[in-house]
């Protein structure tokens, strides 16, 4: 008869705790912090893969780890905070309600299956005031934790948020927050623990923009990211009229919601103008 193993569960979950630990440690680091002008979410990233998004009107998203499980995460919460707008109020979306959520279902993944989720992720939502702000760290258990002000995530984050903590300011401008946030993650992963260089093209950077109405997500890229790095003002790009002014912007195309959710819609045809699966017309020609 071969011989039963036994292992307690306090062992079961050190090892899953390890094994979700090794797994974020091996992506990249991305920083999280509150400024003058809102919440400034910045992520090392060489690839096209987004890991920075928007939740909802004034609430984003960032997370490090395995991607196709976070992305399953920032789509689920992404359809739970388009439901809760329109069953009651835009307003009744909160980000301490999207963190609860999370924070329930990373839960249940670890202690009911066979895998926990390799991710670390974090739902910001910006306020009136720096002061208003919240920012909350959701681990792979489903611990959460309030963070005051900013926050690092990665296998490095302790090393980081030492950077942080000496200098981060509330009352800060953009270009002088992403400059910190910016010298955190360049602060590990040198050789012999030397500060790397980082620039706009390993880098993705976005904005919960404090003074903008409706949907506060911004993100900020290519020529006008490389100016914030090297001090240059934070400029959006305007569309400018015949007469100078600002003019109205163009007609976007129709999309089933104005919201988060039709990012992920975007670039895929209307369901009354799809082509069949088959190649045909649609009438069996």
């Amino acid at each position: 008869m071969a011989m039963q193993f036994y292992a307690s569960p306090e062992q079961v979950q050190r090892d899953r705790s390890e094994y979700a630990r090794k797994g974020i440690a091996r992506g990249r680091s991305a920083v999280v912090l509150t400024y003058e002008g809102g919440v400034l979410l910045v992520a090392e990233n060489l690839t096209s893969l987004r890991k920075i998004s928007e939740l909802y009107d004034r609430i984003g998203f960032a997370a490090v780890g395995r991607y196709n499980e976070f992305e399953s995460l920032r789509r689920a919460g992404v359809r739970m905070a388009d439901l809760n707008g329109l069953a009651y109020d835009r307003r009744d979306v909160t980000g301490r309600a999207l963190a609860n959520a999370y924070t329930q279902t990373l839960g249940a993944i670890f202690s009911e299956t066979q895998k926990p989720y390799e991710v670390e992720i974090c739902v910001a939502q910006v306020g009136a005031s720096p002061e208003s702000d919240e920012l909350y760290r959701i681990t792979y258990d489903g611990s959460v934790q309030d963070e005051p002000g900013f926050m690092a995530m990665g296998g490095s984050a302790e090393a980081i948020s030492t950077v942080l903590k000496s200098r981060h300011d509330v009352a800060a401008d953009l270009p002088s927050a992403l400059a910190l946030a910016v010298e955190g993650l360049a602060s590990v992963g040198g050789e012999n623990g030397t500060p790397r260089t980082l620039g706009a093209s390993q880098l993705e950077v976005a904005v919960l923009d404090r003074n903008r109405k409706g949907r506060t997500f911004r993100r900020i890229a290519g020529a006008a990211l490389t100016t914030l790095l090297e001090g240059g003002k934070d400029e959006p790009e305007k569309e400018i009229g015949e007469a100078g002014d600002v003019a109205p912007p163009a007609p976007a195309e129709d999309k089933p919601t104005v919201s988060a959710a039709s990012v992920d819609l975007e670039g895929k045809p209307p369901a009354d103008k799809a082509e069949p699966a088959d190649g045909t017309n649609g009438d069996g020609s």
